[in-house]
C-alpha cells in the first residue's frame, strides 16, 4: 500500500498545481469559445491530467522502484504522451498526430523487450506461444531477434486501449476512476506472476499507477476542477496494457476489467465507419453520452457506474479462467452493444 499512498499524495499535491498553471496561462478548455458536440462540461476547466500522472507516478517510482531497461523505455514512452498531451491540452492537435505519436511510445517499449510472448488457451490448457516467426539479424557484432508476431500483437494491445481509454473520458470522475480501480486488479493478478523479466516489482508498479488516478479522481470528480485531457486518457491505457503484459500477458483480464470502455470502442468504431466517418473524430455517441442525454443520468452517477462495473469484473477476474473471462467479457459487450443499438433506434 506504500506505493499507493506515495503516488496518491504526489498527484493529490500537484493537481492544484498543475491548475494554478493552466489558469495562470489561460490554457483552459472552455466550452464556449471551443463548442463541440462530445462536451459535456459548461464552464471552462484546465485538462492538465497528463501531466499529474506522469510526475506522480515518476516521483514514486523513483522512490520505490528500481530501475532497469524496461522501467526507462515505460518512462520514455510515458515521457513522449506527456508532451503530445501537454501540447494538445493547449493547440487542440490532431487526433491522426495522436495516432502517431502513440504507435511511437507503443514501440519504444515493445523494442526494449516488453512483449506478449504467449497467451492462456482458452479452448484447453497450456497457452499459445507467439514466439514464430522470428527476424534474426546481427547489430554491432551482436546476434538480436525480432518476434514478429509478438511485438505486433503488443503494439496493437497498447494502442488500441490508449484510444479506447480515451474515449471514455466524457463525464467528471470517469476515467481515473475506472482506470484506478483497473490497475487496482492488475496489480494484484500481478502478484501471482514471478517470472516477469524486469528487476523493478511489477505490483509496485501497479499500484503506483493506481494511486496516481485516485489522486487525479479526487480533483477530476464533479465538479471537476481538472480534466484529464489526452494526456491522462492515454498514459491511462499505455500503463495498464503494459501491466497486463509484464504482469504474464495478462490480455484477458484487462480486457475484462476494461469491458464497458472496450464495448464502448468497438461500437464507436463501428457506428462511425458504417455512417462514413473517420473512426477518430469526436462525436456525441458514446455510452456516457447516451446515459446522460436520453436516460438523465448525472455526472457523478455515470462516473460511479464505470466504476463500480470495472471493480466488480476485476472480483470476477481473480477467480475466472481465461475462457471464463471471455465469456464474461463477451456477454458485457453484447449488452453495451444491445443497450447502444436499442438507444439509437429509439432516439427522437
Amino acid at each position: 500500500m506504500l506505493s499507493f499512498l506515495i503516488s496518491f499524495l504526489a498527484a493529490l499535491i500537484v493537481s492544484p498545481l498543475i491548475i494554478w498553471l493552466y489558469r495562470k496561462n489561460n490554457w483552459l478548455d472552455d466550452p464556449k469559445k471551443n463548442k463541440h458536440a462530445k462536451k459535456t462540461h459548461s464552464l471552462a476547466v484546465p485538462r492538465g491530467g497528463g501531466l499529474v500522472i506522469f510526475f506522480a507516478t515518476l516521483f514514486a517510482a523513483a522512490l520505490i522502484l528500481d530501475f532497469d531497461r524496461y522501467l526507462l523505455a515505460i518512462f520514455l514512452g510515458a515521457s513522449l504522451l506527456t508532451i503530445v498531451g501537454f501540447i494538445d491540452d493547449v493547440f487542440d492537435i490532431s487526433p491522426y498526430l495522436r495516432l502517431i505519436t502513440g504507435l511511437l511510445a507503443s514501440l519504444i517499449v515493445v523494442g526494449a523487450g516488453i512483449g506478449i510472448a504467449y497467451v492462456s488457451n482458452p479452448f484447453g490448457p497450456g497457452v499459445i506461444h507467439l514466439n514464430q516467426p522470428q527476424f534474426n539479424f546481427n547489430l554491432f557484432g551482436e546476434n538480436h531477434s525480432i518476434w514478429i508476431l509478438s511485438s505486433l500483437f503488443a503494439v496493437f494491445f497498447i494502442l488500441w486501449n490508449m484510444n479506447i481509454i480515451n474515449w471514455a473520458k466524457g463525464v467528471d470522475g470517469q476515467l481515473p476512476g475506472f482506470v484506478s480501480v483497473s490497475c487496482l486488479f492488475i496489480a494484484i493478478l500481478a502478484s501471482r506472476f514471478a517470472d516477469a523479466p524486469t528487476q523493478f516489482n511489477v505490483t509496485n508498479l501497479g499500484m503506483i499507477v493506481s494511486g496516481a488516478f485516485a489522486g487525479l479522481l479526487i480533483w477530476n470528480f464533479y465538479p471537476q476542477k481538472i480534466m484529464p485531457g489526452y494526456g491522462a486518457g492515454s498514459l491511462a491505457g499505455y500503463f495498464l496494457s503494459i501491466l497486463a503484459i509484464l504482469s504474464g500477458a495478462k490480455v484477458a483480464a484487462t480486457l475484462m476489467v476494461l469491458a464497458i470502455p472496450t464495448a464502448d470502442g468497438i461500437f464507436t468504431i463501428l457506428r462511425r465507419v458504417l455512417a462514413g466517418k473517420s473512426p477518430f473524430w469526436g462525436d456525441r455517441g458514446h455510452l456516457h453520452h447516451k446515459l446522460m442525454d436520453y436516460y438523465g443520468w448525472g455526472k457523478r452517477r455515470i462516473a460511479v457506474f464505470y466504476i463500480l462495473t470495472s471493480a466488480l469484473m476485476g472480483i470476477l477476474s481473480l477467480y475466472l479462467n481465461t475462457t471464463g473471462k471471455i465469456i464474461v467479457t463477451s456477454l458485457a459487450v453484447l449488452i453495451v452493444f444491445t443497450f447502444l443499438i436499442y438507444t439509437k433506434l429509439t432516439e427522437k
